[in-house]
């Protein structure tokens, strides 16, 4: 049976889990009550906090264990993600939670699919909340007052919390209209070839398109994750320069690890490559003063990346796709990587183009599943889009081994 879970730190918030989970239970709901908190339990609970703590890598003891409390908070985070994971009978979730309580309920909101109904009735929940919610769809609730024992405010705040978390977990979003989900990557230099091959697909595709900023990647392989997407069409992997090279809008580490761990239909190619983001020109570092640099706008400057720097984030790419084991097409668009890197623009620069893809195609290596295809174009010449959106059709309708054919000039 499905349960809405009511999570909080039942040592120093246990009025307040109770009274929520008893409002929840109030609409019929099936509930959960799961403790969190690193000392004793003042309120009845259903999961305890040793029962998640055993969870943790290294045991209860790396958790429940030592004095220091900061570090008992992080490592219950690890532990509550990691004990949600194993559990297949949440229908929704609700926290509670001060600062401590916040970043362990929030851990293990992040863990569970995209969809699934979460609810942070916070005390943080009006300031910065992007190191809670990150790239999730955490629902973050503003308690108010602070969580020191209920008063009339937070009666009606808590009561509130647990009609909406009830409502969504009682009633489901419909299902889809039936088209599969594919995710695409697009910066403002490659709008007119992912625009173009969402055009294409749309009919057939429901076609997600993530701007390059660090979160859009992490946003688009979390739904992938989820199991939310049936596909991927790449384009612009420019998150990648900042990652490596200290700019303002990084991948994470992960970067391309949902490709890993799902096996999606993928499409590749080396969109925005060519640049690395920092804000306004005051803020690039010092060790780049000197490069060559593009305005974009007066709060976003883009850095030209050398050809070292290339063959590092080209190899970078290549050694990570070389880990993917299903269906992949990785295009290179010979005539340049962005609306910058074309004959007369501010960036272009062949040379290191050259060396961009060789080290991309040398350490990808191609096989019968994972093909790379130099095409003599550009990246955003119509007919790139056209063989992107070919080379997914392609892979989508052939999902086992193939073997890639050479590319030849020919009308997509």
């Amino acid at each position: 049976m499905k349960r809405i879970y009511v999570v909080g730190t039942a040592d120093t918030k246990g009025e307040e889990l109770a009274f929520l989970a008893d409002a929840v239970a109030a609409t019929g709901a099936a509930v959960c009550r799961v403790d969190v908190g690193t000392r004793n339990a003042t309120v009845p609970v259903d999961i305890t906090a040793k029962e998640i703590s055993g969870h943790h890598p290294d045991g209860v003891n790396a958790v429940l264990g030592g004095s220091d409390r900061g570090a008992a908070v992080a490592a219950m985070g690890v532990a509550l993600a990691r004990f949600i994971q194993s559990r297949n009978d949440i229908a929704a979730i609700i926290g509670i939670g001060g600062g401590g309580g916040t970043s362990i309920v929030t851990s293990g909101m992040r863990a569970l699919p995209l969809g699934l109904p979460k609810i942070m009735v916070s005390t943080l929940a009006s300031g910065d909340t992007s190191p809670y919610v990150d790239v999730s769809d955490i629902i973050m609730m503003p308690a108010v007052t602070d969580m020191a024992g209920l008063n009339r405010l937070s009666r009606v705040v808590l009561h509130n919390a647990a009609q909406a978390i009830s409502g969504m977990a009682a009633r489901p979003a419909p299902p889809p209209d039936g088209k599969a989900s594919i995710g695409l990557t697009m910066f403002g230099v490659t709008t007119p070839c992912v625009t173009a091959i969402a055009d294409q697909l749309r009919s057939r595709y429901d076609c997600m398109v993530f701007h390059a900023t660090g979160t859009g990647g992490r946003s688009m392989e979390k739904l992938a994750d989820s199991g939310l997407l049936s596909g991927i069409i790449d384009i612009t992997t420019t998150e990648v320069c900042d990652l490596l090279l200290g700019g303002v809008l990084p991948a994470t580490q992960d970067r391309f690890g949902a490709i890993m761990r799902t096996r999606l239909p993928y499409v590749g190619s080396v969109g925005a490559l060519d640049m690395v983001n920092f804000w306004a020109p005051s803020t690039v570092p010092e060790r780049y003063r000197g490069r060559l640099f593009y305005e974009h706008n007066p709060n976003v400057t883009l850095m030209r990346t050398t050809a070292d720097e290339c063959r590092q984030i080209g190899e970078w790419i290549g050694a990570r796709l070389a880990r993917c084991e299903g269906p992949m097409h990785f295009l290179i668009p010979e005539k340049g990587v962005s609306a910058l890197d074309i004959k007369g623009g501010a960036f272009f620069d062949p040379e290191a183009d050259a060396v961009l893809f060789e080290a991309i195609e040398r350490t990808i290596q191609p096989n019968n599943t994972r093909c790379v295809t130099r095409l003599p174009l550009h990246i955003n010449d119509p007919e790139f889009a056209q063989a992107a959106t070919a080379a997914f059709l392609d892979i989508a309708r052939h999902l086992g081994p193939r073997t890639c054919p050479p590319y030849r000039a020919r009308t997509y």
